[in-house]
């Protein structure tokens, strides 16, 4: 089979374009810049859309075409149509050469290009702007040239990726996201981004892993809002903060205050498109949260860094390794770098400030969380003195009578709550023995002989009153599939022997139907399980 011949000429135009679109010094101009082979001029003109117009069949060498490329870029930064300064410029940039045959003539082309309708027309890029974003670019890669981590500023193929730089600055120059930068992996997989359908970045917060489309024009300056983002993302947990509402909702108001932080802190630039709202700012994810979903078609065609899907990764049933100690990382890295950024850099926004003292005080773990339920919705029976009952210590003074401690006898006025409890085959056996074993010691503690359980898969089974140490003994896992817990809750919320004022603790692995609990509840689900609505009572996930 006879191969085709790739032109030497075309193949040094395109190369010398991909050089410059990989040149620090002027990627911000040239992602924003389109060339095409469509110029009666001898080399090339600009315009000031970002149009570059090269001739038609010229043929030239590839150092030959980048400095063509460059000369006319350079315009657009300068704003001057002569071409003077633009060449006194190049020469001592020294990037490419400048071909025998060049003529030093006006190349850029100040007549906007014609439009059909004028009033649809977009407004030319900032080139000062980007301009200067690649000289602070060229710098910085100058450094990386003399630390070795780029071979050179005319080679497009830097050792490390723009992406890698951007994260690595964090680490020299940021101190609030230094630490974490340091525990943070970029990967940079183009079939990765396509399959998982990766727009820009995303961000796994159980593996440490930021995903990045390797394909995503970007400035350095932009990734590092990028991955400031994603880093901030997973160190407030917001995968895990969702809590029963709506995953892609939840994500789009979390990009609302991140990125609102951002843009306050100056951190790097926000690429184009970002979901920001400046009428947002100071609000926390739930309160920004709870305002869109008053406007579902609204915010449910906004896209985040990922594009039409969560840039928050993970699966929350899965538990990954050293759970403990990843909250522990996260926690004492953004708290390490908050201690040291405020020492040296000054204020951060509020909201952002107060999620981080939030650390410093970690939660309590769902026991104690539960025992504290318990205690404000189980009241123990309080004991009182009587002098039906002597008191047993009178052997000191026998001749003076004492009042003895004693409990109330009648059973109605004694303390009980109702326990519907999910004995589906989906269930853990070794977490519902755990659940059991807690709720039993609690209920112990406080003085309840017995609670009210029902067992409930596809149908609700009333157990009645069971003594608190037994319930763990009666409980089988019956297999069947469908958990629907809403009959348990009405016959219970029906039943004429169980008080009004008696609190329901229901449990369930979160596969269940909706439910709704007219009366003060709560539910414990299993660490990573998601209920299916938002739940109205407090949820307490066993670790």
């Amino acid at each position: 089979m006879k191969r085709s011949r790739v032109d030497p000429g075309t193949q040094a135009y395109h190369d010398a374009w991909e050089l410059i679109r990989g040149h620090p010094l002027f990627t911000p101009m040239a992602i924003k810049a389109y060339v095409a082979r469509d110029s009666d001029l001898p080399w090339a003109s600009v315009r000031t859309n970002g149009g570059l117009s090269a001739h038609r069949t010229r043929v030239a060498d590839r150092d030959e075409w980048v400095w063509v490329f460059a000369h006319c870029l350079l315009h657009l930064g300068f704003d001057v149509v002569e071409c003077r300064e633009v060449v006194e410029f190049q020469a001592a940039v020294r990037l490419g050469r400048r071909p025998e045959s060049w003529v030093e003539s006006g190349c850029l082309d100040v007549t906007p290009p014609a439009r059909a309708a004028t009033r649809f027309a977009r407004p030319d890029p900032p080139w000062k702007d980007l301009f200067a974003a690649g000289l602070s670019n060229a710098a910085v890669a100058a450094v990386d040239v003399a630390g070795g981590a780029r071979r050179q500023l005319s080679d497009s193929r830097p050792t490390r990726s723009v992406w890698d730089l951007a994260l690595s600055w964090f680490v020299s120059s940021y101190p609030l996201l230094g630490a974490l930068a340091s525990g943070m992996k970029v990967v940079a997989d183009a079939d990765l981004a396509r399959g998982w359908d990766i727009s820009i970045a995303a961000v796994d917060a159980s593996l440490g892993e930021i995903y990045v489309n390797p394909r995503a024009h970007l400035s350095r300056a932009e990734w590092r809002f990028v991955l400031a983002h994603e880093m901030l993302h997973a160190a407030l947990r917001h995968g895990d903060r969702a809590d029963g509402r709506d995953p892609y909702l939840w994500n789009v108001a979390a990009d609302f205050v991140v990125n609102g932080w951002l843009v306050e802190m100056g951190v790097g630039v926000a690429p184009e498109g970002v979901l920001h709202d400046p009428e947002l700012g100071g609000l926390s994810v739930e309160s920004v949260y709870d305002r869109i979903t008053t406007d579902l078609r609204r915010y449910r065609k906004l896209a985040t860094l990922r594009g039409r899907g969560s840039d928050l990764l993970g699966d929350p049933s899965r538990t990954p390794r050293h759970t403990s100690d990843l909250d522990a990382f996260y926690r004492r890295a953004l708290l390490t770098g908050f201690s040291y950024h405020t020492a040296e850099r000054g204020l951060l926004p509020a909201g952002l400030v107060e999620e981080i003292r939030a650390l410093e005080q970690p939660p309590l773990d769902w026991d104690a969380r539960l025992a504290r339920w318990f205690e404000e919705h189980v009241p123990s029976v309080e004991r009182r003195r009587t002098y039906a009952r002597a008191s047993r210590r009178q052997s000191a003074t026998p001749h003076i009578p004492r009042p003895g401690w004693v409990r109330p006898e009648e059973v109605e006025r004694r303390s009980t709550f109702g326990v519907v409890l999910d004995t589906s085959g989906s269930m853990d056996p070794k977490v519902l023995g755990k659940a059991l074993g807690a709720i039993a010691s609690y209920a112990l503690a406080r003085d309840v002989p017995a609670a009210r359980v029902v067992f409930c898969d596809a149908v609700a089974y009333d157990a009645g009153y069971v003594g608190v140490e037994e319930i763990a003994g009666r409980v089988r896992v019956r297999g069947r599939g469908g958990t629907i817990l809403q009959p348990g809750v009405d016959l219970l919320e029906r039943a004429a022997d169980f008080p009004e004022d008696g609190p329901i603790l229901v449990i369930t692995d979160g596969q269940c139907d909706y439910v709704r609990v007219r009366r003060e509840h709560a539910f414990l689900v299993p660490k990573g399980a998601r209920l299916p609505f938002r739940p109205r009572g407090p949820v307490f996930r066993m670790s």
